[in-house]
């Protein structure tokens, strides 16, 4: 499809893609020179000799994913971008790190066409790549016939020494090897330098050595600024399918800079004026700032019909496989879009108060394999913790182990597991999810604020979600994770009160697709409350609802989440005994009531009933907005304790009597 270009040619390219992020880190005074410079060659033969991707066209569904792990040297990735013929114009490259620009700091995929995932914390995108792989693994297993190879694409990543020193990307490595993930080809930007300087007295260990024993094939190490040794090794990897590849790569941080090549100052900072002009000269470049020749111009932009081309051809495949298999394209043309069958929620269940008591970790297991017929696009798992997360999926097998396999064993690796289902989002055609207990939340919270950050729909399922799990003790008790959760900007929380709102959660979870949704459940067993009596559950919607009125104007409001609302509830009826007129507010999703109108938020909390009492098995953080500054939250300042669930409960304020004196102290206050 191209002629070889010229070793001239080649060069030029390659010093391009080089100088085109050395002005614009030195315009913008910010940035990170180094790694465009010394990865530049290994970048520029993988996109020009082995990426497929069609710049016309990002969202391509059978394209190869580039991911830039070391997400700090974004302006390596800008510049093929722009380059390749990405709708990202040299304007936006000379904008680089300033106010509304679509060439931020570090790559972000909401923003910037051709950006696949959102990198910035190193390690990040070495995990979601293997998630990217096992996305492409399973609708590959699910949709390719013996005669119709219709998914079909490789993953690539440049990886840096920080992203291997990383916790999560020994994690996810372990777990690719483990799958054997053959269309995973990592390219290593092995420089020995990081912003202190050597890596030496950190990280001396033989990283090949380390992914072959995690299952990796291994090439190298090899000059990684040789065109050819890098291409002669893509092709290595390409022909290995039972394991992912690691490409060890030997350059020079800032290569071609005569004073910074190959020490930490090249790594986080501009060169500076008086370095540029002395690199200009050292690689023979013209002082012309942002200079792209014409020739080198044209040969990144055949790029755009052999992209073109490859997806021509695919779309002539996929008509093929359209009329061989009407039924199987249909539904891949469906998940493609992001599109809900229709019928879906017909199957979510309804629990009455005779199933009770349920756990709400039990009717989430229930809700998810009833609707799982029919939304076959839900794969996930549990950090090895199926069995009480209740997250396991019983009409399908074992991603890995069984040919279209939903269930996947992620192993005791919260942190991977949650940027790998992240990466899986960014792939397109799943619905992902993960679960952990809610204590292990610190784990694996880097990933969600990503997934939030990048407007990625992934459904995260945390259960023994407080004191209330009881014997495990404070290390497995929650206390702060439900205000941290909370303070992700983006996120969608709901801690459902029984049964049947549980049902609701995961309607609104499925439904949310502008980012992570997390259903926060309990190990003890809840009552189902008597929809007859009290507010359908359909409420949740609204993020808060009256669950039980008074028959004019309340007294007080209690408002509760989860396990504590039936508590709530029994604190109503004592209140109601001593005649006090208690209205119970369940408030499963903050997120969703302050999206609610004005008028309905005031409907729930009337301005002029400022008795209000919060009860949540957890940091008070954040509660005042709801009681106002005459109200009070009974929260937990302290960690949790070992005993019976229902004990460490009574014993911390989470009873009756508790509830019961603190309303009326409410309102002897206000009197």
């Amino acid at each position: 499809m191209q002629a070889t270009p010229s070793k001239e040619l080649t060069e030029r390219s390659i010093n391009t893609i080089r100088f085109l992020a050395v002005d614009a880190v030195q315009k913008a005074n910010s940035g990170h020179p180094g790694l465009p410079m010394g990865a530049a060659v290994m970048a520029y033969t993988l996109w020009m000799r082995h990426l497929r991707f069609n710049p016309t066209n990002p969202n391509w569904f059978n394209r190869d994913r580039f991911i830039l792990s070391a997400g700090h040297g974004s302006m390596l990735l800008y510049a093929l971008l722009h380059l390749t013929g990405y709708d990202l114009p040299m304007e936006e490259i000379k904008q680089f790190r300033q106010w509304g620009s679509r060439t931020p700091g570090h790559p972000e995929s909401f923003l910037t066409p051709g950006v696949e995932v959102t990198t910035g914390p190193l390690g990040q995108g070495f995990a979601n790549g293997v998630g990217v792989a096992m996305a492409e693994k399973h609708l590959a297993d699910v949709f390719n016939t013996d005669d119709h190879a219709i998914i079909d694409h490789h993953t690539y990543a440049i990886v840096s020494d920080g992203d291997l020193m990383e916790g999560v990307a020994a994690e996810a490595a372990s777990l690719a090897g483990t799958l054997g993930l053959g269309k995973m080809i990592y390219l290593y930007d092995k420089n020995d330098i990081s912003i202190e300087g050597d890596t030496d007295p950190a990280f001396r260990e033989d990283v090949g050595a380390r992914f072959e024993a995690y299952g990796w094939h291994v090439v190298g190490p090899i000059d990684g600024n040789d065109v050819q040794a890098v291409d002669l090794a893509i092709r290595e990897a390409q022909a290995v399918a039972d394991r992912p590849s690691l490409i060890i790569c030997i350059t020079t941080i800032g290569y071609g800079s005569p004073n910074k090549a190959g020490t930490g100052s090249a790594h986080g900072s501009p060169l500076g004026e008086e370095e540029v002009a002395l690199t200009r000269e050292n690689l023979g470049w013209p002082e012309e700032q942002f200079l792209i020749p014409d020739e080198v111009l044209a040969h990144f932009r055949e790029a755009v019909e052999r992209g073109q081309q490859w997806e021509d051809e695919w779309n002539e495949r996929l008509a093929a496989y359209r009329d061989a298999h009407p039924d199987q394209a249909a539904e891949l043309d469906r998940r493609i879009a992001g599109e809900l069958p229709d019928g879906w929620e017909d199957a979510l269940p309804a629990f009455s108060p005779e199933d009770g008591p349920m756990a709400t970790r039990n009717a989430s297991g229930t809700v998810l394999n009833a609707i799982f017929p029919h939304l076959p696009e839900l794969i996930g798992g549990s950090g090895d913790l199926a069995p009480s997360t209740k997250t396991w999926l019983d009409d399908t097998g074992v991603f890995g182990l069984d040919k279209g396999g939903h269930n996947i064993q992620f192993g005791v690796r919260e942190h991977a597991m949650g940027s790998i289902v992240l990466g899986m989002s960014h792939h397109g055609g799943v619905l992902p999810y993960a679960a952990t207990f809610l204590a292990f939340l610190d784990y694996m919270r880097p990933p969600v604020r990503l997934a939030s950050l990048s407007e990625q729909q992934i459904i995260v399922v945390y259960t023994h979600d407080s004191i209330g799990l009881g014997e495990d003790g404070p290390t497995h008790q929650p206390v702060e994770h439900l205000a941290t959760l909370r303070a992700i900007p983006g996120i969608l929380m709901l801690r459902p009160a029984d049964a049947n709102e549980t049902v609701e959660a995961w309607r609104q979870a499925i439904l949310n697709h502008e980012g992570p949704s997390v259903l926060v459940l309990t190990r003890q067993k809840l009552p189902i409350f008597d929809r007859s009596e009290l507010a359908p559950a359909a409420e949740v919607a609204k993020g808060a609802y009256v669950l039980k009125d008074t028959a004019g104007t309340p007294d007080l409001i209690l408002i509760a989440t989860g396990s504590e609302v039936a508590l709530a509830l029994d604190a109503a009826h004592a209140l109601a005994d001593e005649n006090i007129a208690a209205r119970v507010v369940s408030m499963p999703s903050w997120e969703l009531f302050d999206a609610q109108p004005a008028d309905y938020r005031e409907s729930v909390l009337p301005p002029d009933v400022e008795a209000r009492l919060a009860v949540e098995a957890a940091s008070p953080m954040g509660w005042h907005k709801y009681v106002g500054p005459k109200g009070a939250v009974i929260g937990l300042d302290r960690f949790g304790a070992s005993a019976p669930g229902e004990t460490v409960m009574k014993e911390m304020g989470f009873n009756v009597d508790n509830v019961v004196a603190r309303a009326k102290a409410l309102l002897a206050e206000g009197e």
